[in-house]
């Protein structure tokens, strides 16, 4: 797989759009601090890393409806291997005027948009969720 970040999202948004409750993936220490900042965020209600017995990690995700609408309207990818986007703490994009977040990997690790320009601090853009 050339790019497991775009996967992780790819699967988010076909479990979403089937209406699915969870979704399960392979985890690493990059997906889990996404899932991590979209718990925070409330666009998804929880995470789990479950051991297997071939002793590899999976990444369990319980997703978040309202109304029977999934909360996450949007997920885009922004920074690609071939394409690599970083900005400074001034030039972070603000995703539908502030309904959204962008998530930012600095080198004091992942943060949301708003994080990273409070700590002044720029990155790579991965990607933008709304």
């Amino acid at each position: 797989m050339t790019d497991p970040i775009s996967d992780y999202l790819t699967r988010l948004r076909n479990a979403l759009k089937a209406g699915k409750k969870s979704v399960d993936l392979p985890s690493s220490k990059f997906k889990e601090a996404l899932s991590s900042i979209l718990k925070k965020t409330s666009f998804i209600e929880d995470y789990k890393v479950i051991e297997t017995e071939k002793k590899f990690k999976m990444l369990s995700i319980k997703l978040k409806y309202s109304d029977g609408d999934s909360v996450i309207l949007g997920l885009k990818r922004i920074s690609r291997p071939g394409i690599r986007r970083y900005v400074n703490h001034e030039d972070i994009p603000r995703v539908r005027n502030g309904f959204g977040i962008a998530v930012v990997s600095t080198s004091k690790g992942l943060m949301t948009d708003r994080e990273a320009r409070d700590s002044k601090v720029g990155g790579e853009v991965v990607c933008q969720v709304w």
